[in-house]
């Protein structure tokens, strides 16, 4: 909708253009006229389109013909007044104005153009019958409006049409000497039965009517009132109903009887409300609405966006075999100016053993859009009309921005379900084997793909804890060790050698040294094509050497060479590593669900790192709060040397630590001279022990019974 409306008034001396203006402000024909009118704006309050109106009246007395040309080039409607009893007036239109109007605008866009017949309380009859020749010999012409300024006949009636010319034109619409409506008209409308008919049954039902009715006009159709529209259609039109609802034909019907009876205000409603411009484009408000994505933030889609768009895939999916053919797909993507979905995406997302796509492959695809690029993603909601059948304001309401990936760190938990790893290694060293073996590929079925029709996507599901996780791979090309600083943002990276390949660990461990050694991105080495025969890596370390060194998890073995799926655990432990990279996922097993991982992964977790840290200096200052007492007592009674002080410490020291252990401290060596203390200060060491040794083996126990509770858990939930 425009911000405002300009009306320029024109047309020969004395036909009572300034007196229109006039008679419309005051409302009362004025006595004395001025030879001009000076430029007046009503407000949006008081004009029915609640838009601006600025009125602008030519006058030839004190205006050029430059003056003249501006105006007509600054104007989005032009009234050409005559007088209906001047017949020169009338010829004029003709001779001088519209040729002149027409010279002075763009081919490609239509100046509207509003006829009026002023004074007509000075004659009888009409001026129509020499009005209605010109009306057919131009399109450009809107409408005729006899009026009369100093009876205020049709004087808000002429500047209403002259309003609804600009906001509501029919040129776009409508063709008059073919008398349909134009291709693009008819284009725009089918979308929007489309997007309407929520079954795909090709007819809108009373309640898509009413949703329809409602959704654009904001009021329901009474049932009687959906009766008489569907059998005005029914009486012209022979296809217009089908099973008491309207079909696409019928729909189009309707909106061309209302262009030809004058009401196309409503067709421009309906097409406003479903995104369209004047030019019956789009507009860029509608398909990209604004939505802040701060540095370190990452975009998903919410359980709204997700529900909405397994509708659309019911809708489509027309044999319910949870997969889209080919025609399915086409007949869903047919609300799109174009086909966003190529041949690639069959090898980013699962398919079934036809190649299509399924209904994971398609959630997973959306999800892939929204996290890489989420303006194509507003883009392709607004083509399906999520606003419009969700009722938001716009698609923004369907993203979610995750929060920064800083404070995922510092607080050590995410909430975030897409995660990506890039995948980084020399050529030929199975980086495609490992995006389609996350697919359910194996080797053979990859031999199948055609090479323009690779991906270096792949994205599919993973469980991690019971939770459902998207992991999103992608293959870095790079040859070389130039890698961009894209290729190094993500949440894991993972590093893959060929192990038949003696050259392939040596790339791995530069780029790891040159971009990842300082990262806080977690890296994982995978030996790829594990199947093969292992070759030594003439790198100086080997693999697990240099993981071991640079506190890394195990090489990863990995092979697609398989007779079934390959496996997917693999890439359970690549999610896990990617939602915690805080904690030190260091065990052999890839599984992360049995229980020998769940041990390894607690026993290793930065929790019990803490806690074993603090109990060993627990138990430091205790063994040096003794050694003080021990010489204190000592000084104390005199009898202490320096050769009973060092017997002292020892036995103290053995008196903790043996005790620590659960052993009883050990007899006294035959060399080692007795050591007498008082029986005061025998108990209370003897008390100190033993309330060492209860806390140590409360927090073993205590530790063994998380561990187990934790174990039983899992068997419940997988059982479960």
């Amino acid at each position: 909708m425009r911000k405002d409306v300009r009306i320029l008034l024109v047309g020969e001396p004395k036909v009572g253009k300034t007196s229109l203006i006039m008679s419309l402000v005051s409302e009362e024909f004025p006595e004395e006229v001025p030879p001009r009118a000076e430029e007046i704006t009503i407000p949006a309050d008081v004009t029915p389109e609640k838009v601006p109106t600025h009125i602008v009246d030519y006058s030839e007395a004190e205006q050029s013909e430059e003056q003249l040309h501006n105006e007509i080039s600054k104007a989005n409607v032009i009234c050409i007044v005559y007088a209906v009893n001047n017949r020169n007036s009338i010829d004029k239109v003709t001779s001088r104005w519209i040729p002149l109007i027409n010279d002075r605008t763009d081919k490609d866009s239509r100046m509207p153009l509003i006829l009026v017949g002023n004074k007509s309380d000075l004659v009888e009859h009409s001026s129509m019958e020499a009005i209605l020749p010109i009306m057919n010999q131009y399109t450009e012409i809107e409408t005729c409006v006899e009026c009369s300024a100093k009876n205020l006949k049709n004087i808000s009636e002429l500047f209403y049409y002259a309003q609804k010319a600009v906001l509501h034109p029919t040129g776009p619409l409508y063709c008059p000497e073919e008398k349909e409506m134009k291709p693009a008209c008819i284009k725009a409308l089918t979308r929007i039965f489309k997007i309407s008919d929520q079954d795909n049954d090709g007819i809108l039902n009373d309640a898509e009517l009413n949703f329809f009715q409602r959704t654009c006009f904001n009021t329901p159709l009474a049932p009687q009132a959906l009766e008489d529209v569907k059998n005005v259609v029914r009486k012209n039109m022979s296809n217009g109903v089908a099973d008491n609802g309207l079909t696409l034909e019928g729909f189009l019907f309707l909106h061309t009887l209302f262009i030809q009876r004058g009401r196309h205000e409503t067709t421009w409603t309906v097409l406003r409300r479903f995104g369209y411009d004047d030019d019956l484009e789009l507009t860029h408000e509608y398909l990209f609405p604004i939505l802040k994505v701060p540095l370190d933030c990452t975009t998903e889609l919410n359980h709204h966006a997700y529900l909405f768009l397994q509708s659309i895939f019911d809708k489509h999916d027309l044999d319910r075999d949870c997969a889209l053919s080919p025609d399915e797909l086409k007949d869903l993507f047919n609300v799109f100016p174009y086909m966003p979905w190529g041949p690639d995406v069959n090898n980013t997302v699962c398919t079934n053993d036809k190649g299509w796509v399924t209904y994971q492959g398609y959630i997973c695809q959306w999800t892939l859009t929204t996290y890489l690029d989420v303006q194509r993603c507003l883009e392709y909601l607004g083509y399906l009309g999520y606003s419009i059948l969700r009722e938001q304001d716009s698609q923004a309401a369907a993203i979610t921005v995750t929060r920064d990936k800083k404070l995922d760190l510092q607080k050590k938990q995410t909430q975030r379900n897409v995660f990506q790893c890039n995948i980084i290694g020399m050529q030929n060293c199975g980086k495609t084997g490992i995006l389609q073996g996350f697919l359910g590929r194996n080797l053979a079925k990859q031999r199948q793909i055609k090479e323009e029709h690779k991906s270096l996507y792949a994205i599919n599901t993973t469980y991690v804890y019971g939770q459902e996780k998207y992991l999103l791979l992608h293959e870095v090309m790079s040859d070389s060790e130039f890698i961009t600083a894209s290729d190094t943002t993500c949440d894991v990276v993972c590093l893959v050698y060929d192990v038949s390949n003696p050259k392939s660990f040596e790339y791995c461990t530069r780029i790891f040294k040159q971009h990842f050694i300082d990262s806080k991105t977690p890296c994982i080495i995978v030996a790829g094509k594990s199947d093969l025969h292992e070759a030594k890596q003439g790198h100086g370390a080997s693999p697990t050497e240099f993981c071991n060194k640079h506190k890394m998890p195990p090489p990863q073995s990995y092979t697609c060479n398989t007779v079934g799926p390959p496996s997917k655990d693999f890439f359970v432990k690549v999610t896990t590593i990617a939602m915690y990279p805080h904690a030190r996922l260091r065990c052999l097993c890839t599984c992360n669900r049995c229980t020998y991982c769940i041990c390894q992964n607690l026993l290793n977790s930065d929790l019990l790192q803490s806690v074993k840290t603090k109990f060993y200096t627990t138990v430091l200052n205790r063994f040096k709060e003794r050694v003080d007492e021990v010489g204190a007592l000592l000084l104390a009674n005199d009898e202490g040397s320096l050769v009973h002080q060092v017997h002292a410490v020892s036995f103290v020291e053995d008196s903790i630590f043996m005790g620590s252990s659960g052993a009883a401290p050990s007899s006294q060596p035959e060399d080692r001279a007795p050591l007498v203390l008082s029986g005061r200060t025998r108990h209370t060491s003897q008390a100190d022990l033993k309330t060492s040794t209860f806390w140590l083996r409360a927090s073993v126990g205590a530790t063994v019974f998380a561990v187990l509770g934790f174990a039983v858990y899992k068997a419940l939930l997988k059982q479960r």
